[in-house]
């Protein structure tokens, strides 16, 4: 199971290391040749510090130096125009997240595909389909599946509405042939996880961050996990594609420049950002973060799951009617 004490004591100085860095940010004015990261999250939440661990070895790979730019506002649209308004010169990177194709797919923003350039991917957090383990009657993945199919009613919790836990309730239901189930939005994960172990919701759709504490207990078993591969901490949760249903979705960050940046500059930010994520530093704060070394991934794979995620969110969203 879920080490969470190992998990705490072997990152808690990345973490401290991070919360320094975020809580020190202030306004900045790049120098010439400094690398400008943006991103959307204010300093310290988890997209800012994603974006600081990254550079503390990258900046040395590259030999450059690297400031964070926050610009918070619609959901990254004020991130992703700010990002847009700079010089394709490969010293402009975007911290790309699932919200910022969200916003995208909604249409919310002059940014396109198009106008990206994918470097390399950051974190990569898949979506669990989760249940109460003592009063689901569902035990396993197959017999969830099956309930599913067979029309029984249940409650799925996320968080909010119109975000990727939404989506991801309303695309696995689509895969399996079955209307939306009622989905209840909650505050946030931790909240999510509380109210499935209380039964408030029947299904919650977590990350495993987010839920190892109650996965520890024994309180929530993850059955359904829409990633690529299963994972080590929930051996018995087995992923959708191996049972036959073609979902994957998480929570993920990433980064990417403009598309006008010449190759050869591109693959070298690839490299350094690449030879960064592989140091122990930074493998380091992914297992903090309840994640593994898969999380990393270079630009041809990190660009297909970008171009996946706003192709798929588009359409679904118009079907839910959260956009005309």
């Amino acid at each position: 199971m879920l080490s969470t004490k190992k998990i705490l004591s072997v990152g808690v100085g990345i973490a401290s290391m991070a919360g320094v860095m975020a809580m020190s940010t202030a306004p900045v004015v790049a120098a010439e040749g400094t690398i400008e990261v943006v991103t959307h999250a204010g300093a310290g939440g988890g997209t800012d510090v994603n974006s600081r661990m990254m550079m503390i070895r990258t900046r040395r790979a590259l030999k450059q130096d690297m400031v964070v730019v926050n610009k918070r506002g619609g959901g990254g649209a004020a991130a992703m125009q700010y990002f847009k308004s700079r010089p394709a010169d490969g010293n402009t990177i975007l911290t790309f997240t699932v919200g910022h194709a969200i916003t995208m797919a909604k249409g919310k923003t002059d940014l396109t595909v198009g106008d990206m350039a994918p470097i390399a991917r950051g974190t990569n957090d898949p979506q669990i389909l989760m249940v109460n383990c003592k009063t689901s009657p569902y035990k396993t993945p197959e017999e969830f599946v099956a309930g599913m199919k067979n029309g029984d009613e249940m409650k799925f919790g996320g968080t909010s509405s119109g975000t990727i836990d939404h989506l991801t309730v309303f695309l696995w239901a689509k895969r399996l042939g079955v209307d939306m189930p009622t989905y209840i939005p909650f505050g946030g994960g931790g909240e999510l996880a509380t109210q499935v172990v209380a039964g408030a919701v029947d299904v919650g759709t977590l990350n495993l961050s987010e839920a190892s504490a109650p996965i520890e207990a024994g309180d929530l078993c993850p059955l359904v996990i829409l990633g690529e591969n299963r994972m080590d901490p929930i051996p018995a949760a087995k992923t959708a594609k191996e049972m036959g249903i073609d979902l994957v979705l998480s929570t993920t960050r990433g980064f990417v420049t403009h598309a006008g940046v010449s190759e050869e500059r591109r693959a070298e930010l690839e490299a350094g950002m690449m030879k960064a994520m592989g140091h122990s530093l930074y493998q380091a704060y992914l297992m903090n973060s309840g994640l593994d070394n898969t999380s990393p991934m270079g630009s041809e794979a990190w660009g297909e799951q970008i171009k996946m995620m706003v192709g798929e969110f588009g359409p679904a969203l118009k079907e839910m009617g959260l956009l005309e």
